[in-house]
């Protein structure tokens, strides 16, 4: 029994859901916000440290509730709103910022299977709620009706553009040697991807090594951090967007801000750095759980943003939008282009041996209706052959004829017939005659996440055309995932 269906089993089947989602919404939420406020004491006690100071060290035992004081006294104050702001937006702003910074944490892979929402599109719903966050900054200096904040609004929005474009790019590097959207699929994809075969992380790769790089300081410039604070220099602004902002306004702001610091560290250690996986792929190291391994990492990222904030001093704007737009994104299309060059010749290029009879491959798959499959990794319903007919071809994408063995023990030979779904590896349909002369189809979908030997992941919908959108989850029928070479034919009910 599932989180969700024991809540089910005594509330109802919607408000069970209801209930599930909310409990584990708060798991996420409030050990967050609890983590945003150790994470600026740990801030505050970086700085101090390579400064040679103590830092905070008078509320709690070694300062440890410094930020809980701050926080009480930011709530007892008086919230001022400038005469000639717009009200509406003044206080609006910081909301917006803090929720995005929440929402984004929803798809982020905290263990096997430890995931709020394991959506296929999950890197991109990042990408999509994250660049919310700047329209917290815009309005804050739209509505405050200062030229400061207005200022700060207008860099906020530049530096948001310059530095997305390029990390749209990185993040592609990265999809396409995954060749997922999800996170977790993307975690996994890094067992074993280091130059050297017992490391996991695709921060060991050669070709994906400097993308990590562009990442985190690209990481930096996303979240404002110093030294690309253009936003709220205190020479040149003030304090920014910020400058009318009190009480708990600017406390959003200020938790909105460390919670997109710990995102992005986040981001870091999943794209790049096994995300919840040991850093080298050895059996004993996998008894410590996931989350602890992310924490690791998330901690170490933080390190580093601090360690920068306290030694690299701040760049100028033209600095900024010089290194974003003249460095940044034509390294990353470079890499783009190397990383796509290098997986066609290792991945697709090689010629996989003749498909005969007796060198077929293999499929596992599970069965389901109206989007509901069956766990793949467990793969207990049936053994499914793939099998063109014509010997000395490549790849079953090329218009091969099948033969299929019916459930009434007639074996027929499909005949492929011309479909594009527009999925992200490609599509086929199939058909044939059943008893009565009927034309029966089939549609196939597949996937260019190539496994043992070189052939895709599979999905087999039998029966209309699927939405679009959904090829992987036909409404109706099978998942599959190759095994092995071996001797066999497709079975289709």
């Amino acid at each position: 029994m599932t989180y969700t269906q024991w809540f089910q089993s005594w509330a109802g089947e919607n408000l069970g859901w209801l209930i599930s989602h909310i409990t584990l919404i708060l798991l996420i939420a409030l050990p967050l916000m609890l983590a945003v406020a150790m994470i600026i004491y740990a801030d505050r006690k970086i700085w101090a440290a390579m400064a040679l100071r103590r830092g905070p060290n008078v509320v709690g035992p070694l300062g440890l509730l410094q930020s809980f004081a701050d926080g009480l006294k930011v709530m007892l104050q008086e919230t001022i709103i400038p005469s000639a702001a717009n009200r509406g937006l003044f206080l609006l702003a910081p909301i917006i910022t803090f929720t995005v910074a929440q929402i984004v944490w929803a798809v982020i892979p905290f263990g096997t299977k430890m995931v709020l929402a394991d959506i296929n599109v999950g890197l991109l719903y990042i990408l999509a709620a994250s660049s919310l966050g700047v329209y917290g900054v815009i309005i804050a200096g739209w509505a405050s009706n200062s030229k400061y904040p207005f200022y700060s609004a207008l860099r906020a929005a530049a530096q948001m553009v310059s530095y997305e474009v390029s990390i749209g790019f990185i993040i592609i590097g990265v999809v396409l040697w995954a060749d997922s959207f999800n996170l977790s699929t993307i975690v996994e994809a890094q067992k074993g991807a280091g130059v050297l075969p017992f490391l996991n992380g695709f921060g060991f790769n050669p070709l994906l090594f400097p993308l990590a790089v562009m990442f985190l300081i690209s990481a930096l410039a996303e979240t404002a951090r110093p030294p690309f604070d253009l936003t709220e220099a205190e020479s040149e602004l003030v304090a920014g967007y910020q400058t009318e902002y009190s009480s708990m306004a600017f406390a959003l702001y200020w938790l909105g801000e460390y919670a997109n610091v710990i995102l992005m560290c986040a981001l870091n250690a999943v794209l790049f750095w096994g995300g919840y996986l040991p850093p080298v792929d050895w059996a004993p190291l996998y008894a410590v759980p996931g989350i602890v391994w992310l924490f690791v990492k998330i901690l170490i990222f933080f390190f580093i943003f601090s360690w920068i904030k306290a030694t690299v001093p701040r760049y100028r704007y033209d600095q900024l939008m010089r290194l974003g737009w003249k460095v940044f994104l034509p390294l990353s299309l470079l890499f783009v282009f190397l990383i796509s060059g290098w997986l066609m010749y290792t991945r697709y290029g090689k010629a996989a041996p003749a498909s005969t009879a007796e060198e077929a491959i293999v499929y596992k798959c599970t069965y389901g209706q109206d989007g509901q499959h069956n766990d793949p990794n467990a793969l207990t319903l049936l053994a499914k052959v793939v099998l063109p007919v014509e010997s000395g071809v490549t790849n079953f994408r090329n218009g091969n004829r099948w033969n299929l063995t019916l459930p009434d023990g007639r074996d027929v030979t499909a005949d492929p017939f011309e479909y594009n779904a527009g999925g992200l590896g490609g599509s086929q349909g199939i058909q044939w005659k059943d008893n009565s002369g009927a034309i029966k189809k089939a549609y196939i979908f597949y996937s260019d996440a190539i496994a043992n030997g070189g052939w895709s992941n599979v999905a087999i919908s039998l029966d209309a055309v699927p939405q679009d959108g959904q090829p992987f989850y036909p409404s109706k029928g099978y998942f599959c995932l190759p095994t092995k070479n071996n001797d066999g034919r497709t079975i289709l009910k």
